[in-house]
């Protein structure tokens, strides 16, 4: 498998828990000129961009900790550009989070990011 697979794989076990947990998921795998998101949710009238993050075992580091500044600037102007592009959004509270996915344990990290 490659990691593409790999990626799209653990995304749609996101997804799963995401539904499982009562969000509403909106997009999967939000691409524009600034970037990409892997998952656009909502839940308690929140918008949620985000970023899953897989890794086997903790040889290469955990997997929340893969994400970035770099990472986290394209989320947040693609975030801006997918609320430019969908106004109904645009008085929505949002959050960037991050789904941290290390072997076979789910970790939802809400608000992983807001300023950088």
């Amino acid at each position: 498998m490659n990691k593409r697979n790999i990626g799209s794989l653990y995304e749609e076990k996101a997804v799963e828990y995401l539904k499982n947990n009562g969000f509403t998921v909106i997009v999967k795998n939000f691409r524009c000129p600034k970037g990409e998101i892997d998952i656009i949710a909502i839940k308690e009238d929140i918008l949620r961009f985000i970023e899953v993050k897989y890794r086997k075992n903790t040889e290469y580091g955990y997997a929340k900790e893969a994400v970035n500044k770099t990472k986290m600037n394209k989320i947040y102007n693609s975030a801006m550009w997918f609320i430019t592009c969908n106004p109904v959004y645009s008085d929505t509270q949002c959050s960037f989070d991050v789904i941290s996915i290390q072997g076979d344990n789910i970790e939802y990290i809400f608000n992983s990011f807001n300023s950088f």
